[in-house]
């Protein structure tokens, strides 16, 4: 039952009566969580619904329902293949306002994780907060030793409240399932799993000690770049300890005395060599995560903080995103629409003559002169967007990817608006063309296509005496999948269920028929084996007319008008 499924009735009724409160009461009404509920409660909508876009009231939504909805609305904030561009930038703006927990509490969750006494560990340990958010929050400490120290204490009770939530949020994914159409390349129940899957990963300190000591080894050999260290006996599943580094952000203040072109020149360099030299890259660069040092023999030098958050790409990824970005540099539709085809997973048959038109229109409407001018953020929102309108799936890498590009050119537009960032880019490309088609590389696409020509060469004639001997055995079967016969199929079933049905509603007519004068003793002048017959016959034929008549009337809300897109629904 739909009951049992929650967990929480109280916790599904705040979610009902705050969404209608913020104007999406329809939803409620249609997917019947009054009646689970037992009661409909009248709610008046706020006072700013009639001003904001539906983008906006769902992030207003998420923002009230607490901690667990803002980190779902933070993570999908960094899928632009998950919503529409409008969703992305509403979302991207959440931010977590929760009161920080008190000292106390900080010192329990450090001995319920690393064991000890927190005063055995550190000499001191400030009583307030550097950040405060849903998950954790930021204290400066001072070691035994004497290190300047940041700790990330994981939020008491945080896993258990998340994990109840979690089995709300699937429920009512699932009964979002079964009112909406057309759901795009992710379903709601698959938007949960994602978010499932990253949660659990931002809950594990241990995940984020991982991908920091991945940077500090693809960067031990890059002086002008700073990665905290780690001090692993002081961390855990729910307590983090690293470094303290002393910088300036981007846009404070005291930033005026650094140079703003030597800095976009390092981040740009820096960039590049994460995604074409390491395939390791900060998944979130915003001035927020980036601390600008002291400078050293006259050169800026950054660090880069809070890797909770990184993408992951191989080599034939490298080269994919290097021959799409000279596909767009020379406004090749047709080479882009392949490249992006690819490059994702189409969840079905994709009309690549439509997709390659809807391509061009957006590089005629982005480029016109050379990439200097061209607004990534925007760009790659529509690109985002066409790939999940022709359904297919964006990997997962791409879209951390084009977040983290679209977050970076902002930073670097803010620092140096004229930087020539392809004259930085190109000894990388032509370093990745290049390997392309050496031979004397192993990882060159040459190399690799060889290797695959000579292993199809041997695989091909044992494959050829399999089908060959199966032809011969009689065992040789060839599966043929049609949309148009499994509907046919469908049709089929409903027909020979409503033909049944309508036989027994015969065969109960005439039973009752038969039934009446050879009844037994009747009841109040009624004999009750008749008047059953008559009475199932009527439940029967009247469910085949119901269904007869209103087949097809219930349809489905179409997403696009769920998420703003069309003012009214289909009739």
């Amino acid at each position: 039952m739909i009951i049992e499924a929650f967990q929480d009735l109280n916790r599904v009724r705040q979610i009902a009566v705050i969404a209608a409160r913020y104007g999406f009461a329809q939803y409620v009404d249609r997917g019947g969580l009054w009646r689970i509920l037992g009661k409909r409660e009248e709610v008046a909508e706020a006072p700013e619904v009639g001003r904001a876009s539906t983008a906006r009231r769902f992030r207003m939504l998420l923002a009230e329902l607490g901690p667990t909805f803002v980190k779902l609305g933070q993570v999908m904030s960094t899928r632009a293949d998950l919503l529409p561009a409008e969703y992305v930038e509403e979302l991207a703006h959440l931010q977590d306002q929760v009161p920080p927990f008190p000292l106390e509490q900080v010192k329990e969750q450090i001995r319920a994780g690393l064991g000890r006494d927190p005063a055995e560990l550190f000499r001191e340990i400030g009583p307030t907060p550097l950040a405060a958010a849903s998950i954790a929050q930021v204290h400066r400490a001072v070691t035994q030793d004497g290190a300047e120290v940041v700790i990330k204490i994981q939020r008491p009770g945080i896993g258990e409240s998340i994990r109840a939530d979690l089995s709300v949020l699937r429920s009512l994914a699932r009964m979002l399932e079964a009112l909406v159409d057309d759901t795009g390349v992710y379903t709601p129940t698959g938007i949960v799993d994602e978010f499932d899957r990253a949660i659990h990963e931002e809950l594990d300190f241990l995940h984020e000690a991982s991908n920091l000591r991945a940077f500090q080894r693809t960067h031990a050999g890059r002086p002008r770049v700073r990665i905290p260290a780690l001090y692993e006996s002081l961390s855990c599943k729910t307590v983090l300890t690293l470094e303290l580094l002393r910088g300036v952000k981007v846009g404070q203040p005291e930033f005026a005395g650094h140079s703003p072109e030597g800095l976009a020149r390092l981040l740009v360099e820096e960039s590049f060599r994460q995604l074409f030299d390491d395939g390791l890259f900060h998944g979130d660069p915003h001035p927020g995560n980036i601390l600008v040092l002291p400078q050293e023999g006259g050169e800026e030098q950054v660090a880069l903080l809070d890797f909770g958050l990184v993408g992951r790409v191989s080599p034939q990824m490298q080269e994919t995103l290097v021959m799409l970005v000279l596909a767009i540099a020379l406004k090749d539709a047709d080479s882009a629409a392949r490249i992006l085809y690819r490059a994702g997973a189409p969840d079905t048959r994709t009309n690549l003559t439509g997709f390659r038109n809807d391509i061009r229109g957006i590089l005629g409407s982005y480029l016109p002169a050379t990439l200097g001018e061209v607004d990534a953020r925007v760009m790659f929102r529509d690109l985002l967007d066409l790939a999940v309108r022709y359904h297919i799936r964006v990997p997962r890498e791409y879209a951390i990817l084009s977040r983290a590009t679209v977050a970076m050119e902002g930073m670097l537009r803010s620092l140096h608006p004229n930087l020539n960032i392809g004259e930085i880019a190109l000894p990388y490309a032509q370093e990745l063309l290049k390997s392309r088609y050496d031979p004397t590389q192993l990882q060159g696409n040459l190399a690799r296509t060889l290797f695959r020509v000579q292993g199809l060469a041997s695989d091909v004639p044992l494959q050829l005496s399999q089908i060959l001997l199966d032809l011969e055995s009689g065992k040789f079967t060839i599966a043929v999948r049609s949309t148009a016969l499994e509907s046919l199929a469908a049709q089929v079933r409903s027909l020979a269920v409503v033909v049944y049905l309508g036989l027994c509603a015969c065969g109960l007519i005439v039973g009752a028929f038969v039934s009446f004068p050879r009844a037994g003793e009747p009841v109040q002048g009624i004999p009750p084996h008749g008047l059953l017959a008559a009475a199932a016959a009527a439940a029967v034929s009247g469910g085949v007319l119901a269904w007869a008549l209103f087949k097809g009337r219930w349809r489905k809300v179409p997403l696009q008008w769920l998420l703003g897109r069309r003012r009214e629904p289909p009739r």
